[in-house]
């Protein structure tokens, strides 16, 4: 636990120094939330990499009686720890003065993040066989829909501050 909490204090201190030239133009929430949010995603793509090219080696994953895509195998292998991490980037750094317990917390969480990817999905099909968009400026129009939706639904639901809760 002692690790735990000297790899919060350690991250929170590093993004209250490389938010203070930010501070003029960004709120601080919001900027905790970019930081840890890019941080996670760069984790996940990283780990997505060498999952697929490494781990799976671009190879089917075939359990007998299901086979998978090496791609969708790496996003399944890979998911569960980004989950966690973002999570908890989320609790103690981002929205840290929220008072929900914390079960529920991660049950909202996930809640959001499904809906996330269910909005990646029907946006970038909406945007490229409705929309006839490329499929990177579908993606790049989608991201942007989508981490509104995850701040605000993060910030509001997820993470609330109770009324009765002094800021």
């Amino acid at each position: 636990m002692i690790i735990f909490s000297t790899s919060r204090d350690i991250i929170d201190s590093l993004v209250r120094w490389v938010y203070k030239p930010f501070r003029k133009f960004i709120p601080e929430q919001t900027f905790r939330y970019a930081i840890c949010g890019g941080s996670n995603t760069v984790l996940d793509i990283f780990l997505y990499f060498l999952t697929y090219n490494f781990i799976l080696k671009k190879q089917i994953v075939d359990l007998g009686f299901l086979a998978i895509s090496p791609h969708i195998a790496s996003f399944l292998i890979v998911f569960p720890i980004t989950f966690v991490t973002g999570f908890m980037l989320s609790k103690y750094i981002t929205f840290p003065e929220s008072q929900i317990r914390g079960r529920v917390q991660l049950f909202r969480y996930g809640v959001t993040v499904f809906v996330c990817i269910l909005l990646n999905y029907f946006l970038l099909k909406f945007f490229v066989e409705y929309c006839l968009f490329y499929p990177t400026p579908s993606k790049i129009l989608t991201a942007g829909i989508v981490v509104v939706y995850s701040y605000l639904s993060n910030k509001y639901y997820t993470f609330k501050i109770k009324k009765d809760q002094p800021t």
